[in-house]
């Protein structure tokens, strides 16, 4: 299929101006297709050629100013239009479209629980084309009417309020001037809880078999919904811009949600079947924040082209925290922030695929290479340079900005340069120059501090290896008199360090801790003094801000990672320090980094034994410590990391053949699964299991349990059907496609599946270019075999990376791979 360029986009958008949409869509038609009819009113401003995009499974029909046009000039995904004469024009297109089964486009699920069935699209990028025909780019906004026609019992949602006018036929209320990406649809019979919140009708939805789990959670959600959209008025002159606030809670979602206008769809994820921790529902209130904002930054006003993603996902993700922290129960999301998501920017900027917060416009020269810049860049340095922006502009003014921007641009599109005047018209401060040095450069600055005795004066200097200028405070922690394993803030004093530079501070006497960026204000890897060091590695529970036990922790997970940190140094300062922790958030970041990385990466075979004894210690003392059920996160947190780690079965079967933990939590259904999955991962469970307790939870989830399950037993032919499944049938969805990779390659069984390491590259790459980006990046992400850390793993991926096209998603997914598997090489000295 074509992409479309940067320099076809302008070209295009010199030419035209859209006008309206008008899209009929009829859902009735059976199981594979769906009927789409579209009329584009249009004027072209002089004479010229363009072409508009579609990706039919069928066109039947094409008039042009009611002149037939010939279907079979369709190339690929892109039907010529010839001999435009200045002024207004009409296109009519009648095509049969496919469902898609890997969430792009008109995805369709039946809940294998009830057998009802559900439609919802995702349009972003160029997945517009596989819905209906359009001139699909970011700055040809139009107006959008939509007429669907489903089943009888079916509701219909979409970006404007919904009318049922009989025999399955809804009308969507006319849109205002949108992207064709944020177009949204979603139809079947769902279960909705509706409401009004000053005067704008408000209503979530998911599935029917979901209803039970969403009624205990609905007030949560619709509260978290209210408080946001609250305080975005406070913060944002302009008022929210659409008719309506509907938020969807589809099944088999690619991303976490997406921000569709009057129209928000979630990953169904986010109705919780299980139970979970509270940090887990406050990222699920994140993502709430998160889109809400995007009305404003991503809705109202658009990017004009797709190196500017990041004006739309940095602020959101900025905004997202900062309003959650100020209008709900969530105040400490920023610790969540610093753990969960920061260091997802920090490795995303050091590898070689990494790139500028706001790549130069040249960089992103076509809509595939576009996609590749939804990473942690895009995401989580983008917010922590916003967050360092605020924290040396100042809120007041910063909000100035950003309220000038929508006013300049409502309905309309912008650029960096817009956005950075905007700012500036603001401020006396020069803030294009802080664009440069912040948004259009690569990697992590890294912060040193290097204390020195002298003159009977304690002076600390911090050394920066970077280029950019840091706004940072320090803090100056003693030993608490009373209690000498805690710690008590002396000081804590922000200070400016200048591009480049070093910078010299006399804070007095020599304190027992010296953190910097304390409060975690900006975006740089820190380091400790000798001192500091020796004394957070046996003191850091005693650090009395979670903020900054964070910031700690992140400093210790970069030194393990840039080998200045011995991983079982790491291991032994969690085990000393986990169980005395108090902030969720940093318990699941570190036994997360412990496991995935540390246990399974970073040792070796003879060292991966001890460490998951460390961690079954560490979560058998937390589990002690919540017996008297004050802390359920904490123990919930603790039993699954438990079971992940547990090497000997009998030491979790007895859990599930008993049904219950000993005092809790609950064994529902995803402890179930997990327990399953480790049992079948050690050889200790079989088929006959895995099928009964399908039968027992035959649901989605139910689903893609078992594909885990059957895909991690190690049995040989398991072992060949399970990749037969993903790479050579081609009806796997996009959610069963990746649980069947998550379970296949386990360190466990290395010597069983290591001869699929030299398939996996050719057949990876196969099946991506027949199945497309979602898939293709399941495929790097979850089907490559990164237990494999040797240097010939690493040599045969070179290698093939180096001789192969293969499409840009799995390209960019294996390039990271195989840096993190030269990293992992290196830390083990290899």
């Amino acid at each position: 299929m074509s992409v479309l360029t940067r320099d076809e986009a302008q070209t295009r958008a010199q030419l035209l101006d859209v006008h309206r949409y008008t899209i009929e869509l009829d859902l009735t038609r059976g199981d594979e297709t769906f009927d789409s009819r579209t009329v584009i009113q249009f004027s072209a401003h002089t004479a010229g050629d363009t072409f508009v995009e579609l990706k039919p499974a069928v066109l039947r029909n094409v008039t042009l100013d009611g002149q037939p046009l010939d279907p079979e000039a369709l190339a690929e995904n892109r039907l010529a239009l010839t001999g435009l004469t200045p002024g207004e024009h009409e296109l009519r297109i009648e095509a049969d479209m496919h469902y898609s089964r890997t969430g792009e486009g008109m995805h369709r699920f039946t809940d294998p629980t009830d057998g009802e069935t559900y439609v919802y699209t995702q349009l972003f990028m160029e997945d517009v084309q596989r819905v209906f025909a359009a001139f699909d780019q970011p700055d040809l906004k139009a107006a959008f009417a939509l007429t669907v026609t489903a089943p009888e019992g079916w509701t219909v949602l979409g970006n404007g309020n919904a009318e049922h006018h009989g025999a399955g036929r809804w009308t969507l209320a006319p849109t205002p001037l949108i992207s064709t990406y944020l177009v949204a649809v979603a139809a079947g019979p769902w279960h909705s809880v509706r409401t009004e919140h000053r005067g704008l009708p408000f209503g979530i939805h998911c599935r029917r078999s979901l209803a039970p789990y969403m009624n205990i959670d609905a007030d949560e959600i619709l509260d978290i919904t209210r408080a946001c959209y609250d305080r975005y008025h406070e913060k944002f002159e302009e008022p929210y811009p659409f008719d309506s606030y509907d938020q969807a809670f589809v099944p088999e979602f690619n991303a976490g949600a997406m921000e569709n206008p009057g129209l928000v769809t979630f990953r169904d994820e986010f109705i919780y079947r299980s139970a979970v921790t509270d940090t887990e529902r406050q990222t699920r209130a994140m993502v709430i924040s998160h889109e809400m904002a995007h009305m404003w930054f991503g809705d109202l006003v658009t990017l004009q082209w797709w190196d500017d993603i990041w004006l739309n996902e940095s602020f959101a993700e900025y905004m997202g925290y900062q309003t959650l922290t100020e209008a709900t129960r969530f105040a400490d999301t920023w610790t969540d922030f610093a753990v969960a998501r920061k260091g997802w920017g920090y490795d995303a900027d050091q590898r070689p695929s990494t790139h500028p917060v706001a790549p130069d416009p040249d960089a992103v020269p076509d809509t595939a290479s576009a996609m590749l810049n939804f990473d942690g860049i895009s995401y989580a340095k983008g917010a922590s340079a916003l967050r360092q922006l605020v924290a040396w502009l100042g809120e007041k003014d910063f909000l100035a900005g950003i309220n000038t921007h929508f006013a300049r641009h409502k309905f309309a599109n912008a650029t960096l340069a817009d956005f950075i005047d905007n700012l500036a018209s603001a401020t006396d401060r020069d803030v294009h120059a802080w664009a440069e040095r912040w948004l259009r450069t690569t990697g992590v600055d890294t912060l040193t501090p290097r204390p020195v005795e002298s003159d009977g004066y304690w002076h600390l200097t911090v050394d920066q290896d970077g280029n950019r200028p840091h706004r940072i405070a320090i803090g100056a922690y003693d030993h608490d008199l009373v209690d000498g394993q805690n710690l008590v803030l002396r000081e804590r004093f922000e200070i400016d360090v200048p591009q480049g530079e070093s910078v010299t501070v006399r804070p007095g006497r020599r304190p027992a801790l010296v953190i910097l960026n304390d409060g975690d204000l900006t975006y740089a890897k820190v380091r400790l003094d000798d001192e500091s060091e020796e004394r957070v590695l046996r003191t850091l529970s005693g650090v009395p801000d979670p903020l900054t036990r964070a910031v700690v922790w992140n400093c210790l997970r970069d030194m393990v990672r840039d080998g200045e940190l011995e991983p079982a140094a790491y291991l032994a300062t969690a085990g000393a320090h986990l169980p005395h922790e108090t902030d969720l958030a940093i318990v699941q970041g570190v036994l997360g980094f412990a496991a995935t990385q540390i246990t399974d990466r970073y040792l070796d075979a003879t060292g991966r034994p001890a460490a998951l004894a460390t961690l079954t210690s560490i979560c058998r003392d937390l589990i002690r410590r919540t017996e008297d059920g004050n802390a359920p996160g904490l123990r919930l947190t603790a039993v699954r990391h438990f079971i992940d780690a547990a090497t000997r079965p009998e030491a979790i079967h007895d859990w599930l053949t008993s049904g219950s933990i000993p005092g809790g939590p609950e064994l529902d259904p995803e402890l179930r699964w997990r327990i399953l999955r480790r049992l079948a991962v050690l050889g200790a469970t079989d088929e006959t299991a895995i099928a009964a307790e399908l039968d027992r939870d035959p649901s989605a989830t139910g689903q893609e349990g078992a594909a885990r399950c059957r895909a991690a037993l190690p049995d040989a032919a398991t072992k060949a059907a399970a990749w037969a499944r993903m790479f050579e049938d081609d009806t796997l969805s996009n959610y069963l496609f990746t649980a069947t990779a998550q379970g296949f390659w386990q360190p466990e069984q290395a010597d069983l599946v290591r001869p699929y390491i030299t398939r996996y590259y050719r057949d990876a790459t196969a099946t991506a270019d027949r199945r497309g980006p979602a898939i293709a990046e399941a495929a790097g992400r979850y089907a490559f075999p990164a237990f494999a850390v040797d240097p010939e793993s690493l040599r045969l991926g070179e290698d093939f990376v180096r001789d192969n096209e293969m499409i840009p998603a799995l390209r960019r997914k294996l390039v990271d791979q195989l840096d993190d598997l030269r990293r992992a090489l290196a830390v083990r000295g290899l």
